[in-house]
């Protein structure tokens, strides 16, 4: 069969094992599985339901939920008979929604629990559009998706068959609205075409295995996880949805993947808590710990490792690193990771330790994959985000910004032609991001160095590339997050830092400290000196008009529910920096 449009993805595995387990969740405290025959009739229903709602092709609905099967079930019922779905995150602010409903002009909103549903309730009257609202939990007061969907028996598959062979390739599968951190979410127009190309090419380059299972955990209403889902049904694989955040550890010991997709914020809690677990050791176990970690930032990609090297690491990943692989289940082969850098020294760690850590990147305009770092060592670039896929051109302009040509690039922003002229010109993509080529193993790795509007220059008229200072100074242990400020009336840069609270507790007790909550580490001079020394130590691969000369410690960690995060994980900097104007201020009073 010739895959053109999304669901035809699904329709192949039906033809080649129909019983197998596709989706599963947590109900009850136990795992419940959905086969692929059993997500297609589920989303026949939706289908059903939606027709009986006197919708038309091109209507669009809302699906806002933490990733589970009904989201999906929602989803391929809407788009097989032609509906464009709109899918947000739980979490953004009420205006958002109503912006988002009145401009996509929604009809039916389909929603998790009874918080999303009570933010949406107070959009009834509000947007115009907006008919009526289904919650996949039993709401009081609410209608409930699984009762109001019809029966099996009651479904016209001849009408819906007819339906999806209307749907051709060019058509609208989804907006997705950015989150973006200034100013009105922009909607990304992707068609069916887009979302199936990038499958396509990247199911030429990611080692997905038939019949295996996955961990999923980030948003589905995200780019990213959604085309991940798309290529796990490609590939017949078995997707479990994590329970929650804090369950993801238990999770993976239970479904034991073979690969997962994540946010490098998260590897980071993951590591941490390697190492407050070996900073517990004593004696030789704690030598043993520290040896193979010592070992494992050493590592060298692509065959650059000595024999006796080697040798010493299969002595580390037997007694030390196994542990790594069980915690996350024992199986895992590889894990795919985006949205933001990943720290090239937990790169070197995870590998070294036999699990690859594979970046790639993309966005939403582009549905979202643009490169990827391989399997193969050789074909892999620490501190890159990797190779175009195929079907994909990538170049860059005088400028540094990265442009992108292929079929995956989006339509454009919904009912904002004008916005999509300024990104899309002669059918080059233009991303913002400025970026920069590495050879190394014979190929051409792309590598990220800033993002366009993020760049600033000081009072001395020098550019300054945030993303790269603050990339570097977080290989420091002690630092966890880092936002880098300056500007044109500016004579030098500082920095707002959160410090990692765990490895600074670590190094008080060996120092004879007495600082345990986060407010005393914060205001500590001997903490402060030994963040100066770190800062001091990256400093000296920058300009002197790039060094950090100041810097004010937090005492809280920056997360997506206080605002200072995106979605993704990605600084919110004109929040960051509005709330913390008076460090910032002071930082400059000289």
């Amino acid at each position: 069969m010739d895959i053109k449009r999304l669901f035809d993805f699904l329709t192949v595995q039906i033809g080649k094992h129909a019983n197998a387990p596709f989706l599963s969740s947590k109900v009850n405290g136990a795992w419940k599985p959905y086969t692929f025959k059993e997500v297609q009739d589920n989303s026949n229903r939706v289908s059903q339901l939606l027709l009986n709602l006197g919708l038309k092709k091109d209507d669009k609905i809302a699906i806002i939920a933490v990733n589970r099967p009904e989201w999906n079930f929602t989803d391929l019922g809407s788009m097989q008979i032609g509906l464009i779905n709109v899918p947000m995150y739980p979490t953004i602010a009420e205006r958002d929604y109503e912006f988002i409903f009145a401009d996509a002009g929604i009809q039916y909103a389909f929603v998790g629990d009874e918080a999303i549903y009570n933010k949406v309730r107070s959009l009834v009257g509000k947007v115009p559009s907006l008919k009526g609202i289904y919650t996949f939990d039993k709401v009081t007061g609410a209608q409930n998706f699984w009762d109001s969907l019809p029966a099996l028996s009651a479904v016209n598959n001849a009408e819906i068959e007819t339906r999806k062979n209307s749907i051709n390739e060019e058509d609208l599968a989804t907006i997705l609205y950015t989150s973006g951190t200034t100013g009105n979410p922009k909607g990304v127009m992707l068609t069916h075409k887009n979302i199936v190309s990038n499958i396509k090419s990247v199911q030429e380059v990611t080692p997905f295995a038939d019949g295996e299972s996955a961990l999923s955990f980030l948003p589905l209403n995200h780019s990213f996880e959604r085309m991940v889902f798309y290529s796990y049904m490609a590939f017949g694989i078995h997707i479990h949805y994590a329970e929650s955040l804090e369950l993801i550890g238990e999770n993976l010991k239970e479904v034991k993947p073979y690969c997962f997709t994540t946010v490098p914020r998260l590897l980071e809690k993951v590591y941490e808590k390697i190492m407050a677990k070996g900073n517990e050791l004593t004696g030789f176990k704690r030598k043993l710990f520290f040896w193979s970690m010592d070992l494992g930032s050493r590592y060298e990609l692509g065959g650059g490792n000595s024999a006796w090297y080697n040798l010493q690491l299969s002595i580390a990943r037997k007694l030390v690193f196994s542990k790594w692989k069980e915690a996350l289940g024992g199986h895992v082969e590889f894990i795919v990771t985006g949205a933001s850098a990943m720290q090239p020294r937990l790169i070197k760690l995870f590998t070294a330790a036999g699990i690859s850590v594979l970046e790639g990147y993309g966005l939403t305009e582009t549905s979202p994959v643009l490169c990827a770092n391989r399997l193969d060592e050789k074909e892999r670039c620490i501190g890159a985000v990797g190779l175009p896929i195929p079907g994909v051109e990538i170049k860059l302009a005088e400028d540094g910004e990265i442009l992108a040509r292929g079929n995956n690039i989006m339509k454009g922003y919904y009912n904002r032609p004008d916005l999509t002229a300024e990104v899309i010109i002669d059918g080059w993509f233009h991303t913002g991001d400025i970026g920069k080529w590495v050879e190394i193993h014979g190929n051409k790795f792309l590598k990220i160095t800033d993002r366009k509007k993020e760049l600033f220059k000081t009072s001395g008229g020098k550019y300054v590339a945030p993303q790269v200072i603050e990339e570097k100074m977080k290989e420091s242990r002690y630092i966890e997050q880092m936002m880098v400020v300056g500007g044109d009336d500016k004579k030098y840069i500082s920095a707002l830092i959160v410090p990692s609270f765990l490895n600074l507790n670590d190094w008080a007790k060996e120092n004879g400290i007495a600082a345990h909550a986060n407010e005393q580490i914060v205001s500590n001079e001997k903490i402060k000196a030994l963040i100066n020394a770190e800062i001091e130590k990256y400093n000296k691969d920058f300009g002197n008009w790039e060094q950090v000369k100041k810097f004010h410690l937090l005492s809280n960690e920056w997360t997506v529910e206080a605002g200072e995060l995106t979605p993704t994980m990605k600084l919110k900097r004109k929040v960051i920096y509005e709330r913390y104007a008076k460090y910032v201020g002071d930082l400059y009073k000289d």
